[in-house]
């Protein structure tokens, strides 16, 4: 099918055909090593999510609507149904602010697509091959409909409407159906029945709805696979129906065109950013930009007399007033982090503990030294510049973020991300296997090999 035809077809119906039939030997290598990188991500970030505060709200929630069962939650020893696995997974996910994100559509990815292929995987006992191939046509997915969304127009943009919970279930549905071996019919089913539970909008940002968006789509799309692979009908085409389709609804008409672009050559999956630090999406460049000052200057924190930055106006407006008054929003807070990054010359989990954000020390820094202000001129990135006691002032501008696709994060950085996470919790002689198993994804025999070395021992 060509370029031209494949722009013209129905998007929900050519995507399902699309993951009914993409096999391993449709993956190119690079795009095999990418779906890799983004899971080891994806388990990094999950072990970093116990402890959370949100954490036992969700367990709580899973037992009560779930009960008890066979499924993996990762980093624990408890099993739940399916459905409940697949909530606490999308939340341990994105719990610390650390997941990953599709910048073109301000997406979180894996909250969505790991849970739901991990649970039916698990209880299929695929292969890993089959396993890897699910991952990448779910997050193909979810990118592929979330660009439908965003025109010219920036309709889906300013009706406030959050990517992960609308377009992460169309994400999960693929995974799931996939390994379900849906054929195109039933994916088509499937991925109505997502667009029948896409939801989630701005209005919650600063709480912990916001992440209760991913775990909720994550459900949505083990919801949508599972009762499509049972028959149950749903919308011929729900992307691009006029009347009530996603682009429609949603956007104003959106772009479906946009949505098969390239399907199946240009890899949408490869612009998804890995974060470097627990800290929101528009606040990686600064903290690239803050420590690529500090390197500038190479003065202690008692020798700084000021930082200030200069943000885009979106970004200001979310992080450059944000309170850091508990955990969450701390990790929001562009001052905080600025402070903490310049106080420390880092950015780790332990500087969002409680009792750091109480700090009189860390607080009297931020208060007198740190200055956020918004920057008419900045489309992306930040401004930064540090004046030390001494009048010598640094400044630079960071456009791009460490773990953006420009400045992607290699193997060893998702490493050491996941050991410093994984190991309190699974020791590190059972992180090294499951370091080593999942880099030899494909050649895992049976998926409860990967799974018993999710839990600890």
């Amino acid at each position: 099918m060509s370029a031209t035809s494949v722009s013209q077809s129905p998007p929900t119906t050519t995507l399902a055909e699309w993951v009914a039939t993409i096999r391993y030997g449709d993956l190119p290598v690079e795009v095999r090593q990418r779906t890799k990188d983004i899971f080891f991500d994806a388990l990094a970030n999950a072990y970093a999510g116990h402890g959370t505060t949100e954490i036992p709200l969700i367990e709580s929630l899973a037992s009560r609507v779930a009960g008890a069962g066979d499924s993996t939650v990762i980093g624990s020893d408890e099993r739940r149904a399916p459905a409940g696995a697949v909530m606490i997974n999308g939340y341990l996910i994105t719990a610390v602010t650390g997941c990953d994100v599709h910048r073109p559509t301000t997406c979180h990815v894996t909250p969505e697509v790991v849970p739901p292929a991990l649970a039916v995987g698990e209880e299929l006992d695929i292969d890993g091959e089959t396993f890897l191939v699910a991952l990448a046509a779910g997050a193909e997915v979810t990118t592929r409909v979330g660009n439908g969304l965003f025109d010219t127009k920036g309709v889906f943009a300013e009706r406030g409407w959050h990517t992960p919970g609308i377009i992460g279930p169309f994400g999960g549905a693929a995974a799931a159906g996939r390994i379900l071996g849906l054929d195109a019919l039933a994916q088509r089913h499937a991925f109505g029945l997502a667009g029948s539970q896409a939801a989630g909008t701005y209005a919650q940002f600063g709480t912990p709805a916001i992440k209760f968006n991913q775990s909720r789509g994550a459900l949505s799309g083990l919801l949508a696979a599972t009762l499509a692979a049972e028959g149950f009908a749903a919308a011929t085409e729900i992307l691009a129906d006029p009347f009530g389709g996603l682009y429609a609804a949603y956007a104003g008409g959106g772009r479906p065109e946009a949505t098969l672009d390239g399907l199946g050559t240009d890899w949408e999956l490869m612009e998804i950013s890995l974060r470097a630090w627990p800290c929101g999406v528009r606040l990686q460049s600064l903290v690239t930009g803050v420590l690529d000052v500090l390197s500038m200057a190479d003065v202690p924190a008692d020798e700084i007399a000021n930082v200030t930055l200069g943000l885009p106006a979106m970004a200001y407006e979310r992080n450059g007033e944000m309170p850091w008054d508990e955990r969450f929003r701390a990790r929001l807070s562009a001052p905080y982090v600025t402070g903490v990054v310049a106080m420390d010359g880092a950015c780790r989990l332990d500087q969002f503990s409680d009792e750091r954000i109480a700090d009189p020390e860390t607080n009297a820094f931020i208060n007198d030294r740190i200055v956020i202000e918004p920057d008419p001129a900045l489309a992306v990135g930040v401004s930064v510049s540090l004046t030390t006691r001494a009048g010598v002032r640094h400044a630079t501008h960071a456009s791009v973020a460490k773990g953006d696709p420009e400045k992607p994060l290699a193997w060893a950085d998702i490493e050491a991300k996941f050991r410093a996470s994984a190991e309190p919790i699974i020791g590190a002689e059972q992180a090294n296997r499951l370091v080593a198993c999942v880099s030899g994804l494909e050649s895992v025999p049976r998926l409860s090999e990967l799974t018993r070395l999710l839990r600890p021992a």
